[in-house]
Order: structure tokens, then sequence, then C-alpha cells
């Protein structure tokens, strides 16, 4: 008979296998094979720890596979002594959860195998963590060699390392008072120091104050962008890639409704929950289109906005902590790409401000090539434009998110 939550494993096997074909994200996947299997909570909880962990350390693990079995691995076989590997030494769930359940999910032609390599670790647990000194920090921490070498030319050794330490723990949950809401008597967490509204969550997911819109899960790094453009009261305001609408509520919050908001994505499916998002959040209905703005803008938004909010596609360097699998999915390459439509997205919405209108550009980037440079770039092709000022966050400083926020008049 089955091990009791066989059907975890089993399920962490099969996103990862789905994950390996490019067929969605971690976060979609915790979601699709939670509700395939009706994982209770914990169930649902130990899986997202499994997948995110061997996602997260993905490299050393192998490594780890390397030293305790000679010879190929077919795919799935990896998957699940990864699966193993990761509840053992990096959760360190219970020696006889983490073999004999994990061992339940492989075929039958495979099982022996599974359970020799695992009780390998198991016996070799202590040896295996005590050689990581000798090992290179980018795989120590499990990211490409590429990205370590790019942050270590750009922030320096030590700071590239504390980059790559953070993006493998754990991300804490942090909220936002509603200021369109009721008050909240009592607050579930503890404010964070220099982002007025916003909080540290202690305890569990507060469910019913999401529900009912008193407070919107964000991280602090959000705010430097809509700070920076400082949306007023009786002001046009485009978000111009705006779902799901974290930024898009913060701007509704200044307006003090979402009415003079126009909110476009280039993906109309996910207009609706951006809408429903305003609406949940007290903020009411702002007016939504769908649009790539790397192509032009239709005439009538020219000269129509006051300001104008361009948090662009970018490589997300500096959520890989909440985005576990950008690691493996970002290539350097894309970067270049990334810097290309950026620039289109700017070219194209600048035309819609009005005289004296403000742009602020926001990344969740820590790349200067996507931040800093791609902003001075746009504006030695515009001399009319200005620069009044930037905000940045990086992990390994201000122990939030990566952000970058550039505001230009």
């Amino acid at each position: 008979m089955p091990a009791k939550n066989f059907h975890v494993r089993q399920a962490a096997v099969s996103a990862l296998r789905a994950w390996a074909k490019g067929h969605d994200y971690a976060e979609t996947l915790i979601d699709r094979h939670a509700q395939r299997r009706m994982l209770s909570a914990a169930d649902r909880g130990l899986l997202q720890a499994i997948l995110f962990g061997v996602l997260r350390h993905r490299r050393l693990l192998d490594h780890w596979i390397g030293k305790l079995r000679d010879g190929k691995l077919d795919p799935e076989t990896r998957d699940i002594l990864r699966v193993g590997l990761c509840q053992l030494i990096i959760l360190q769930i219970p020696e006889h959860a983490a073999v004999n359940e994990t061992v339940e999910a492989g075929k039958a032609s495979v099982r022996s195998l599974i359970n020799a390599v695992l009780r390998r670790a198991v016996s070799s647990r202590k040896r295996l963590l005590e050689e990581i000194e000798d090992l290179p920090p980018a795989m120590v921490h499990s990211h490409p060699d590429w990205l370590y070498k790019r942050w270590r030319a750009s922030f320096g050794k030590n700071a590239a390392i504390e980059l790559m330490e953070w993006d493998n723990t754990p991300a804490q949950v942090f909220f936002r008072l509603n200021p369109l809401a009721e008050p909240l008597e009592n607050i579930p967490g503890s404010p964070v120091e220099g982002a007025p509204g916003f909080y540290q969550l202690s305890g569990p997911i507060p469910t019913p104050l999401i529900a009912s819109g008193q407070i919107y899960i964000q991280d602090p790094a959000t705010r430097h962008a809509v700070d920076l453009l400082a949306p007023k009261p009786g002001e046009r305001i485009l978000d111009a890639c705006a779902a799901p609408g974290g930024k898009a509520f913060l701007i509704a919050a200044a307006l003090g409704s979402a009415e003079n908001l126009v909110c476009t994505d280039s993906n109309e499916k996910r207009l609706p929950r951006l809408q429903q998002n305003l609406e949940r959040l007290h903020a009411g209905t702002a007016e939504t289109s769908v649009h790539d703005w790397t192509k032009p803008a239709p005439e009538s938004w020219h000269g129509a906005f006051d300001g104008i909010l361009l948090d662009v596609p970018c490589s997300n360097t500096g959520v890989i902590r909440r985005r576990v699998d950008v690691r493996w999915r970002l290539q350097a390459p894309d970067i270049e790409k990334l810097v290309n439509t950026q620039r289109k997205i700017l070219e194209n919405a600048l035309p819609c401000l009005k005289p004296g209108g403000r742009l602020v550009y926001s990344t969740c980037s820590i790349e200067a090539q996507e931040n800093l440079e791609q902003v001075e770039s746009f504006l030695a092709a515009h001399p009319d434009l200005k620069l009044i000022g930037t905000r940045d966050a990086l992990p390994f400083r201000d122990h939030t998110d990566g952000s970058f926020a550039a505001l230009i008049q």
C-alpha cells in the first residue's frame, strides 16, 4: 500500500517534470497539482516546500547526486532523487518519511536504486555538508555561473554571495493597510521601518482581511515607483503594464479612487483580475484597455495623462527569492532583448504625457543595464526631458525585494 504522503512526493516529481519541459511557472504548478490531488493545506505547504527547495538548491542537489551515484540517470529518476535529497538535507524531514515515501514515487524498476542512494545520503549527510566549504560559491548557492559573475562585477564578491543567500531564503510576507477601507483595530503584523502603511505579517495569512479588502499582500519595494509618481486627486494617470494591480491599487489610493486611472496590459486575460482586485480594495472601477506598448499608442491617448507609470517587463533579478525558477529560466542574452523591449515601451509611452507631465520607469530588476543605464540612454535621446530622481532597493542592503524607479519630467 502506498505511503501516507506518497501523493505529495509524486505531485512534487510531476511538477518538476512539467517545469523542466517549460510548461509553467513553479507557483502555477503548485496550485495545479494541489487542486488535482485535492491536497490539504498542510500537504500543499509540504509540496511547495519541496518544489521550491529543489529549485532553489537544484545545482547543489545535482552535485550531491553525482557524489552518491555513478552513471547516468533518466530525468524522472533524477527528479525523484532531487526530491529525496532536498527533504533529507535541505528541509531535514525525518528519514523514515523522506526515504520511504519518496521511494514510492518511483517506478518499480528504479525503486531499489532510489532507496540505495537515499540511504547512502543519510549515512553521508555530515560529510556532504562539511564539503560545501570547498565548492565554488555559485554551486553552493545554486545559481548559474554567469549570473554570479555578473553580480560579483556589479556589487563585489561579498554582496553577490549575500544576494544568492537571500534568493535561497523563503520570502517573508508583507502587507499594506488599505487607506480606502475602514481602519483596523488589531493589525496582524509589525510596522516596516521607513515604509508607512506596510507591515510584516505575524502568523498565518489573514484570509478574511484580504477578502474584505482591508489589507493587500505587497512587498515594501513596490512603493518606490508610486511614491516617485506622487499621483494627486484630480489627475489622470496611466498604469501602462498594470496587471495584476498592486501598483494600480497604490495609485488609486493616492487619487482617492480608480476613477481617473487608466490601466492597460498586453494580456487581455489579466485585466478582469486587476479590476476585481481594485473593486475588492474599495477603489472602484478603473478604465482598462488591452495594449502592447512595444507598438505605438492610440492617437486618443496622446497628450492625455498627467502621469504615467511604466512598470516594464524585466529580468526579475530583484525578486528571485519569490520567483524561485527565474535563475534557471533567465539567460544572459535575455537581458539585452529585455533592454530593447523596455526602450520601445518608453518611446511609445512618451507621447501620451501632457506638457509638463511626468513618467516613472520602474523594474523589479537589480541590473544597471535595465535600470539607470537604460534611463540615461533614453534621456540622451530626448534632451527636453529631465531626470528628477531615482530610487532603488537592493536585497543585501535593504532587506526587501530588489527594485528600481526613475522619475522623468
